[in-house]
């Protein structure tokens, strides 16, 4: 082990789960740190200052959700990935909305997991240091200039379909919220219908086939994804 190596909180209050995820992510190169309840979790932190967290939303002594929350509070900007069962959704969105980066839903795979946890490492460091041009595939959007190309052609896009997309560029790799997205776009009161019908509209101008995407993906019940950047 490398004093370089990425370090990565465990919380999660299953003896198996946290096995499962201390051999299969020192294996792909990460320096690994287990915690079994939401006490020991917060030691943990400051103790051995983790760059990410992988976190259970079903903790013994307090909600993931909660806890999430107070870190945010407390300014601590650490990526976190969401563990959460697959019938959750409600307990997905709340953390997501409190700050959460990605969630995987159990049962899950280490090497998508894996996946994830280098999404939401890469995203912070785009965020810190964000470029003009995203690209991803064929799809590129000039963030200053504020023109999508597909596969070098230009695209057309409204005002508000330019502003969703651009919304998930900037959080590339990241599933958004419905909530998060139409607060960005259109303010906190607005439908969520509103929505859905803008990414039916924006699939049709920058997808090769719009029922099966490409490149904005939806998360069912939770919201959408933009394609990481290359």
């Amino acid at each position: 082990m490398t004093g370089s190596a990425v370090k990565i909180l465990v919380v999660d209050d299953e003896p198996p789960i946290r096995k499962l995820l201390r051999v299969g992510l020192t294996a792909q190169g990460y320096e690994v740190h287990e915690a079994p309840n939401a006490g020991a979790a917060r030691q943990s932190v400051k103790d051995d200052q983790p760059d990410l967290i992988v976190l259970d939303l079903g903790l013994p002594d307090m909600p993931g959700h909660d806890l999430l929350q107070e870190w945010r509070e407390d300014g601590l900007t650490m990526p976190v990935v969401i563990l959460s069962s697959r019938t959750d959704e409600a307990g997905i969105v709340k953390a997501l909305e409190s700050g959460a980066d990605d969630y995987v839903t159990k049962p899950f795979g280490v090497n998508e997991l894996g996946a994830r946890i280098r999404v939401a490492l890469r995203h912070r460091l785009q965020q810190q240091g964000e470029k003009a041009i995203f690209q991803t595939g064929g799809l590129s959007i000039d963030l200053v200039k504020r023109i999508v190309k597909v596969d070098g052609r230009e695209i057309k896009l409204s005002p508000k379909e330019y502003d969703i997309l651009r919304v998930l560029a900037q959080h590339a790799g990241k599933v958004l919220t419905h909530q998060f997205l139409l607060k960005q776009v259109w303010g906190p009161a607005a439908d969520v219908q509103y929505l859905r019908v803008y990414v039916r509209q924006l699939r049709q101008k920058v997808e090769q086939i719009p029922d099966q995407p490409h490149y904005i993906t939806t998360e069912t019940g939770v919201g959408y994804r933009l394609r990481e950047p290359d």
